[in-house]
């Protein structure tokens, strides 16, 4: 097959599991064409039946706002029309799914059929999509793809009760390629990090207010208090610079390292022996499936789909959001006693194997035949 995927090409989570679908599609064989504004951060180097398109706007003084949309669009159909696309899966509603039907629109007048699926991954239905600007847009793109996808039941429910939806939403949820992931700590690269007697604590995420990582912070604190232990902060966003100066009224920037944004997690997850998830918001929780992948305990909030994958008591704990007080117990509790790291650890990986990309990218590939 030739499958056009549209998508965010930065950190994020759509953006992620995005481009790592299309890669694993690749390696199957079929011809992926990626069609965004920037190279994928997680594309890497050049791959085998994987092919780059880049949506260039032009700076015109007309328009206060580059017309994105509109470009995206047009891009959209000179791709399928010269590389002879057979689907398009757009990623995230805002504004792949309306540029897909616009396409697709204009495709049909030129004698060509293209289906498109869109593959709702969270903020665009959670929060950008409760816009009332942008409901009835939303609405209209979901309702007209060919097929629609949801990365948990939460999402596919929240979806349902937001919008007006008549289409239906199949559940595909999010991947992990587990042989990415080793359980074993590289203890060299610990000791960068760490004293060996010290807990080490990380937390992946864009550090934006949704992902309250003053919750962390708080959790932190009371963790630290009671044992030797070591934050790693990964990634960067707009509350970096605020979250540095609670780090210090907090007293606790001597444990707390901010590592940046790093295009492969695996190796700070490996040496982890605890991760963070406190979202206020969460389709999914992609960091937490990494994490669990490497064998990796969670303490997350309950919200959305994150009970889905970090199931209380057996890979980790699940809280009310903002309950520090809850989390701070449940951190102890594991991180307190070698062998409860080890139990929930080794429980993490085993279900974090159910979402191994072997088990997800048939359904997608089923998916895909059933359009074309």
């Amino acid at each position: 097959m030739k499958i056009g995927i549209v998508l965010y090409p930065t950190f994020g989570g759509s953006g992620v599991v995005a481009t790592e679908l299309g890669k694993e599609l690749a390696l199957k064989g079929h011809e992926v064409h990626f069609i965004t504004y920037s190279l994928p951060v997680r594309l890497g180097s050049f791959k085998a039946n994987i092919f780059y398109h880049e949506v260039s706007v032009n700076d015109y003084p007309l328009f206060d706002y580059p017309p994105y949309e509109l470009v995206l669009s047009s891009k959209l159909v000179d791709v399928v029309e010269h590389e002879g696309l057979d689907l398009l899966h757009v990623h995230y509603a805002i504004p792949h799914a309306s540029a897909a039907y616009m396409a697709r629109s204009i495709l049909k007048k030129k004698g060509i059929k293209i289906p498109y699926i869109t593959t709702l991954h969270g903020t665009d239905i959670t929060l950008v999509g409760k816009d009332p600007s942008f409901e009835s847009v939303i609405t209209f793109a979901i309702n007209e793809s060919d097929a629609v996808t949801a990365v948990s039941e939460s999402l596919k429910q929240d979806t349902y009760d937001s919008f007006k939806i008549d289409n239906g939403i199949d559940v595909i949820p999010n991947f992990v390629r587990m042989d990415r992931y080793n359980k074993k700590k590289d203890m060299d690269l610990r000791r960068r990090y760490a004293e060996d007697n010290e807990r080490i604590i990380s937390h992946i995420s864009n550090f934006r207010p949704v992902k309250r990582i003053d919750d962390i912070l708080h959790v932190f604190k009371k963790l630290s208090d009671e044992m030797p232990a070591k934050l790693l902060l990964i990634g960067d966003g707009p509350e970096r610079y605020r979250l540095e100066a609670k780090c210090r009224e907090l007293g606790i920037c001597g444990k707390t390292k901010y590592l940046g944004k790093l295009r492969d997690t695996s190796q700070v997850l490996s040496i982890s022996d605890l991760f963070m998830l406190t979202s206020e918001k969460e389709s999914f929780g992609v960091s937490a499936l990494e994490a669990m992948a490497s064998g990796v305990p969670v303490i997350s909030s309950n919200t959305g789909g994150l009970p889905e994958v970090n199931i209380h008591g057996e890979s980790g704990f699940t809280s009310n959001v903002g309950d520090v007080d809850d989390m701070a117990k449940n951190a102890i509790y594991i991180l307190k006693d070698p062998k409860n790291i080890e139990k929930f650890g080794n429980r993490a990986r085993e279900i974090a194997s159910g979402f191994d990309i072997s088990k997800i990218l048939p359904i997608y590939e089923k998916l895909y035949e059933s359009l074309i």
